[in-house]
């Protein structure tokens, strides 16, 4: 499957944005056992080039690796070079997807209303970010699309368990998750089955 498929039929992407990314295989271990198949390491993280390099290693096909923040040319090649098969950006920079458009590899960049949101489309984008997304209801989603229905939006930002059925419901892509998904108690705790088990959760609403 394509990235774009597995995003597609999974419908969630794991935002991995930690202090600390050595626990970084037991993490994703977890998150795949818990159905989870797009997991994203943002560019926060001075290691996370090299723990995506090393992530990719230890998944199937079926499981989607990506990088995040990524805002510089430059990035986008260290994270291909890495191994990344998407790239999630902020913000909409036209050079960054255009590198991206280059290497054949899905951006997903930010925007938010709809004049930035169709540009970042008509610039390549196979997947418009939208962020931060809570400060919008669900429903934005749905009026975005109203008029502009070939849009693949994908909300983050303020995704919980409360809200993730409306957002999909209302035309959302996909769904960027981070800390109400990525559970830093069992983290802390190195409770692998309580990190795969809320992953569960979230996906038994999809």
């Amino acid at each position: 499957m394509t990235v774009l498929d597995i995003v597609a039929q999974n419908k969630i992407v794991a935002i991995i944005r930690l202090d600390d990314l050595s626990m970084a295989q037991h993490i994703t271990a977890a998150l795949v056992e818990g159905g989870i198949r797009a997991i994203e390491f943002t560019l926060t993280h001075p290691d996370a080039v090299k723990t995506i390099r090393e992530i990719r290693k230890t998944v199937d096909d079926t499981v989607a690796i990506g990088a995040g923040s990524v805002i510089s040319v430059p990035q986008v090649q260290a994270v291909a070079d890495a191994g990344a098969q998407f790239i999630v950006s902020p913000n909409t920079n036209p050079s960054v997807i255009q590198a991206c458009v280059n290497l054949d590899l899905p951006a997903m960049p930010g925007a938010l209303t709809p004049t930035e949101i169709q540009m970042a489309w008509e610039l390549g984008a196979s997947v418009v970010k939208i962020f931060p997304a809570h400060h919008f209801s669900p429903r934005y989603i749905k009026d975005v699309r109203a008029p502009l229905p070939h849009l693949r939006l994908m909300p983050t930002g303020g995704i919980s368990l409360d809200n993730i059925r409306t957002y999909l419901d209302y035309g959302s892509f996909g769904v960027g998750i981070g800390s109400t998904l990525i559970n830093q108690s069992a983290i802390k705790n190195r409770d692998w089955s309580t990190l795969a088990n809320h992953a569960r959760k979230f996906v038994s609403q999809l």
